[in-house]
């Protein structure tokens, strides 16, 4: 009630009244089409299918994929109280003795507190340890100190805690790859800053140039942007390519060169599949030029829980490596971490796991090895059914997945679409997403919301449903196409 008396029903926090920036942000792998498959999911008699098949995300448990079971062990044990778990006589009836071991050494390193409790805003000293031990052995030996691994909430809260701390003010810009992964187009525009695009080459599998790099830097810095920053996501999301190693030295020299900090999404870098294709991380990289050695590079690199062969989403568990930073900067990015108090630490438990599985000889490793591989081969031979499959479809371009957990195709769609679209108020390729969902229950997003060509349609499908399910689907979009362009032509 107002003062006079009179009922006052406006909101206080309305659309008009809210964040600029939050109205402004998207995020398309959740966006319109997810809502809407999300809503026929309620309704799935009204439609000619009997389940929606969720291609949109990069999320394995929840399309089939089984966990790994080591893992899980041990993370049954660090959770349960020593008297039913770990002391329990009868454990050794359920529990390999390495997964009793090493969830004993996982207590012991989280000083009797358990996971119940917040660790070092970094994350326990005994998870860093191991992250920085992989990382090394990763990278040929290239030192690497757990004081500068901060864990975190899956990589994302990483990718956040960074941008955040870049955006100094509304001139400040990231270049980003075209296409991108929407968290960063998303992040940026919450932040407000400005996003710097750079393009991906489609014609040579999604692979970057310098002088692209050096276009897309002189004119936003013509127009005025204090580009302070560098994002790469290798191998892609959602393009799926792998660069060689040059190309990511090339990276790490132009950086250097433009004194901007070096972002390197590297979550996928487990899931290479490409004949010629090989992993190259940035801090290798920077290590092989030598700019490691000459301070000449402020680099960090995220890793996750998520991807890779482990697919373990919900656990939330992430780090990212800082190098080169000013340790005033450092300090400050501690501060950051430290007023979110500690990533979960069930997440942190998964990380150091996924890091450092069991050793050879130990009663777990050959099962685990063997999941792991079985998991892999998989996916490699998904990657295949669907990348060619798609490309076999007349009016759909597909690049091969040589790597991550997704293919990106082009299509050609007719002029009726693209007006239809128009008249919607919607992209062309929504409304073949949205098609595409309401005739066969396959969900993907649509390439407008990862940014692309001007001119170019296409949408990102996963390839993490089981293998016959992928096959279904390839057929499902080959029939929707046809149907779609006979519909608009």
């Amino acid at each position: 009630h107002a003062l006079d008396g009179t009922n006052v029903s406006k909101k206080r926090l309305t659309e008009d009244t809210m964040s600029p920036r939050l109205k402004k942000m998207e995020y398309a792998v959740r966006g319109k089409v997810v809502i809407k498959a999300d809503e026929i999911n309620e309704h799935l008699e009204d439609y000619p299918f009997d389940h929606i098949v969720y291609t949109n995300i990069g999320n394995p448990h929840s399309v089939g994929q089984k966990p790994l079971t080591w893992p899980r062990q041990v993370i049954a044990l660090v959770e349960l109280p020593d008297a039913v778990g770990v002391d329990n006589p009868e454990a050794a009836k359920l529990f390999p003795a390495d997964a009793i071991r090493r969830a004993k050494e996982i207590k012991e390193g989280l000083k009797g507190m358990g996971t119940g409790a917040y660790t070092n805003s970094r994350g326990a000293r005994c998870f860093r340890d191991d992250i920085a031990a992989y990382i090394e052995k990763r990278d040929g030996g290239v030192p690497c100190d757990p004081e500068d691994i901060f864990m975190t909430n899956g990589a994302s809260a990483g990718i956040g805690m960074i941008l955040q701390t870049l955006m100094a003010d509304e001139s400040c810009g990231v270049m980003i790859p075209i296409p991108q992964y929407p968290i960063y187009s998303a992040t940026v525009d919450l932040l407000g800053g400005h996003k710097v695009g750079y393009y991906l080459d489609e014609t040579k599998g999604w692979d970057l140039n310098v002088k692209e790099l050096e276009r897309a830097l002189k004119e936003a810095t013509d127009n005025g942007i204090n580009v302070n920053s560098f994002v790469l996501i290798n191998p892609g999301n959602p393009t799926g390519q792998v660069l060689s190693k040059k190309a990511v030295q090339d990276i790490c020299k132009f950086c250097a060169k433009h004194n901007l900090v070096l972002l390197a999404d590297e979550v996928y870098q487990d899931n290479v599949y490409g004949k010629n294709a090989k992993f190259t991380s940035c801090k290798r990289a920077a290590y092989d030029t030598g700019l490691l050695d000459k301070d000449e590079i402020e680099l960090v690199s995220f890793h996750s829980t998520s991807k890779g062969i482990f697919g373990e989403c919900g656990r939330r568990g992430g780090y990212m490596e800082i190098v080169g930073f000013d340790p005033k900067v450092e300090e400050h990015i501690y501060k950051l971490a430290s007023s979110n108090l500690c990533s979960t630490v069930n997440g942190q438990v998964m990380m150091s796991l996924m890091v450092r599985g069991p050793d050879p000889g130990d009663e777990s490793y050959e099962s685990h090895e063997g999941e792991k591989d079985s998991i892999f081969l998989s996916l490699k031979k998904r990657s295949k059914i669907v990348s060619d499959g798609l490309d076999s479809i007349p009016g759909i371009q597909c690049q091969p997945a040589a790597g991550s957990m997704y293919c990106f195709p082009s299509i050609t769609l007719p002029q009726g679409a693209i007006d239809a679209a128009e008249k919607e108020g919607i992209s062309p390729d929504t409304l073949y997403a949205i098609s595409l969902l309401e005739k066969t229950g396959v969900c993907v997003v649509p390439a407008s919301g990862f940014g692309q060509e001007e001119g170019r349609h296409g949408f990102r499908t996963t390839f993490l449903p089981p293998e016959d399910e992928m096959e279904r689907v390839v057929k499902l979009i080959r029939d929707h196409h046809e149907y779609f362009c006979e519909k608009y032509s």
